[in-house]
């Protein structure tokens, strides 16, 4: 495909909207990248091959789409907006490996929707994608607490959110996102982009984060979909302590409150402690340590 000029100059990218009509929508958090060698760079952080799978979220007109397209074996993209539906389908007409699902993501059953849009549902899966800012998180935890397995996942998102992905504990950045993140994968910044590689300028910089999948934590937790509840639960009121934010959670009543104290006690976790103090791993224990004392029964 090589002789099909690239979606992502600044002149392709304006005649395209120009003839679809285009305007971007804040409210949807677009802005179009138009620097062709940041898009390859992003492909080749996600070490994308003709083996490959590829999800993207949020193709816009197209721009990554093409480069995916170009280095993978299928590439499945989701786009909400219906304006782009019919951009999609003219400039993504070269490309036989690439199918659009005119749907919202985060409505979408992510493993039954693969199964039907991947034509092998062998070949390993990736997610590269310039994510929405608007929703970035909500669509990380979706992801993550999906249990689908990406080899790889490379996306591009506001830089103040990558600092929380790669954050230590006892740091600012360090949260609930923080840790369903690294609960299952290894986080690394691979680049920052300027504002001024989009059109138009967000009023923020940007940054590709890259995803890779962990070892198995030594501590196993009883119950994961309890354990990414825990995660919010610990910093729903950032500077309260643990106990604070646990019994707003669970209640203040003397029958909870005594399995709470058990809890922690269990651990030897001081209630006084704030989330932020807390490793993944000393998470995980307290996540146990309420379900043996029976905190999640109720």
């Amino acid at each position: 495909m090589s002789d099909v000029p690239d979606i992502a100059t600044p002149v392709r990218t304006q005649a395209i909207m120009n003839q679809f009509g285009i305007n971007t929508k804040k409210s949807l958090g677009q802005n179009f990248l138009t620097d062709i060698n940041i898009l390859k760079n992003i492909v080749a952080a996600g070490d994308v091959q003709k083996t490959d799978n590829v999800v993207e979220i949020g193709p816009g007109i197209g721009a990554l789409t093409e480069q995916l397209a170009r280095a993978a074996k299928q590439v499945v993209a989701f786009e909400i907006d219906d304006r782009l539906i019919p951009v999609l389908d003219h400039t993504m007409a070269p490309y036989d490996n690439v199918t659009i699902v005119h749907n919202d993501i985060l409505k979408v059953d992510l493993e039954k929707e693969f199964a039907k849009q991947f034509e092998d549902v062998t070949a390993p899966l990736k997610l590269v994608a310039n994510l929405p800012y608007y929703i970035t998180t909500p669509i990380l935890m979706q992801v993550l607490q999906s249990g689908i397995h990406f080899d790889n996942i490379v996306v591009m998102m506001q830089k103040e959110v990558a600092d929380r992905l790669s954050a230590e504990p006892g740091t600012k950045d360090y949260g609930s996102l923080t840790l369903a993140v690294q609960y299952r994968m290894n986080a690394k910044l691979a680049f920052t982009v300027s504002r001024t590689a989009f059109v138009p300028n967000p009023n923020v910089d940007s940054a590709i984060i890259s995803l890779t999948p962990r070892e198995p934590l030594a501590i196993q937790p009883r119950d994961e979909k309890c354990l990414f509840e825990l995660f919010k639960i610990g910093f729903v009121m950032r500077r309260k302590t643990l106990w604070n934010n646990l019994t707003t959670a669970f209640g203040k009543g003397e029958a909870m409150q005594a399995k709470l104290t058990a809890a922690l006690a269990a651990i030897d976790l001081d209630p006084r402690t704030r989330a932020e103090k807390l490793s993944l791993e000393r998470f995980v224990e307290l996540h146990n340590a309420l379900f043996d004392a029976g905190v999640y029964n109720v």
